[in-house]
């Protein structure tokens, strides 16, 4: 096991939980001159420090892990990339900071965000801007919710406790969750389904107490769609505030945050945690025999298993994402330290891409970082008919990995040679904030870096940079 040198975060934990040094020493059964030495990373935290803090203050055991920071520094380092250009920052400078101080990171780079939004703001106002957009623009509400979850390692206790109880007296049992929730909806909240919601997913009249669904949905989809109405009217009190955690009441930003916990609500009230986590790992993480067994989709299952990060009852620690073919990535959930890029696009070298070639097909690769960390995915699409001849449907790429050290209890697993990691798929975080600068299918040249342009010499690589 490497040293974990985390200062800044035990010195944060303990000034927001209001204890001095003798306080949260006496807590660790440790001396105070040896705890302001772990603050000030001349010693690094020990196994029997870590488990006491993460019993006496219920963290998670990642509070402290490093894993983020590779995360902090690539958002950092495309905010920042103007700045990088110009000041005398070094990437280790970067990385430290994103290691040992992520809040002053943090606030750094918020602070760029909305330095880049103003000067995007005053550019429209004087009909300056170039029509494309700034790595670090401000974030969208969207993007907002995704960092919601993130923050929170894409679980959310209360809400998924809750939605357990509720499963457990309601009686949701696969094949017949649908009925379960209808007759619920009826009976205490006099709320009734109608298949006539036109060209809309789902439509909720409160005055007439008729949730209209789409007669295209299947089985699974209309069940979550009336799970989470149920959040709506029996938990509303929970999702305002989880909403008004992080956001203004009445905000574009709440209201898609209440929105986000209800659905994760009703994620878990028809998939109840313990008999999906129980059943996951019995099936080690098998996606389709899941779908089988409960009667959804392969989206869905993916989805879930990316929550299951229940304190003593923890599954796998996934990254969940959506992608179509253009690159574009609609949805995005992690309860690990996994980054992409917001901007630049992400890696072509990725599996999730390769899935499209071989519709309908798993596809798995060990992958990895730029920073050593490998990981295991998974990819394969799914497709949404238009549900007429004639009529477009989608068609998407659900990703969905782990890291290695967890890719045993992954039936996708079977047959590889994790130890061997000349087989890896290098990747990386998006062109622009990656690292790898000998790749030949980069796209884009990285931030912070001088470009060295011969005329005498030709490249495999497109973007050559001057050594430093």
């Amino acid at each position: 096991m490497s040293k974990i040198y985390a200062g800044g975060r035990l010195r944060r934990l303990r000034e927001e939980r209001g204890l001095n040094q003798a306080d949260l020493a006496k807590v660790l059964r440790i001396s105070p001159s040896y705890l302001n030495q772990m603050e000030h990373d001349t010693r690094p935290l020990t196994v029997p420090v870590l488990l006491r803090l993460t019993e006496s203050f219920g963290l998670d055991p990642e509070f402290f892990s490093e894993r983020d920071a590779s995360r902090l520094l690539a958002d950092l380092r495309e905010t920042l990339a103007d700045e990088l250009d110009r000041a005398a920052l070094s990437a280790a400078d970067l990385k430290d900071l994103s290691g040992r101080l992520p809040h002053v990171a943090a606030l750094l780079l918020d602070l760029g965000r909305r330095n880049r939004a103003l000067t995007e703001s005053l550019a429209e106002l004087t009909g300056a801007r170039g029509g494309t957009t700034a790595p670090g623009a401000a974030r969208t509400p969207h993007e907002e919710i995704r960092e919601f979850f993130h923050r929170r390692r894409n679980y959310l206790h209360d809400a998924d406790r809750a939605a357990e109880d509720l499963a457990h007296e309601i009686g949701v049992r696969p094949g017949e969750v649908g009925r379960a929730l209808a007759t619920r909806l009826d009976e205490h909240h006099g709320v009734r389904i109608a298949n006539d919601a036109g060209d809309r997913l789902h439509r909720y009249d409160p005055g007439a107490r008729i949730l209209h669904l789409s007669p295209r949905l299947r089985p699974g989809q209309q069940a979550f769609r009336m799970a989470a109405q149920l959040a709506l009217l029996e938990h509303d009190d929970l999702l305002r505030a989880y909403a008004s955690e992080d956001y203004e009441e009445a905000t574009t930003t709440w209201s898609l945050a209440r929105i986000g916990v209800a659905q994760h609500f009703a994620a878990a009230l028809i998939l109840p945690y313990r008999v999906f986590h129980a059943a996951a790992e019995e099936s080690r993480y098998d996606i389709e025999r899941l779908a089988d067994r409960f009667g959804l989709g392969y989206e869905t299952i993916c989805h879930r298993l990316s929550t299951l990060q229940r304190p003593r009852l923890r599954g796998v620690p996934f990254s969940f994402v959506r992608v179509d073919r253009a690159g574009n990535m609609s949805k995005r959930q992690s309860a690990t330290g996994f980054h992409f890029s917001r901007v630049g696009g992400t890696c072509p070298l990725w599996n999730v891409y390769e899935a499209f070639a071989a519709p309908g097909r798993i596809h798995v690769q060990v992958a990895a970082m730029p920073d050593a960390q490998r990981y295991l995915w998974t990819a394969r699409t799914v497709t949404r008919h238009g549900g007429a001849w004639g009529a477009p449907g989608k068609t998407f790429a659900i990703g969905l990995g782990c890291e290695v050290r967890h890719a045993s209890r992954l039936v996708y697993s079977d047959g590889l040679d994790l130890d061997n990691r000349a087989a890896d798929t290098p990747i990386g975080m998006g062109c622009r904030a990656c690292e790898r600068l000998d790749c030949t299918q980069r796209a884009l040249p990285p931030v912070g870096r001088a470009l060295a342009v011969d005329e005498n010499v030709g490249s495999f690589v497109p973007y050559v940079v001057e050594d430093t």
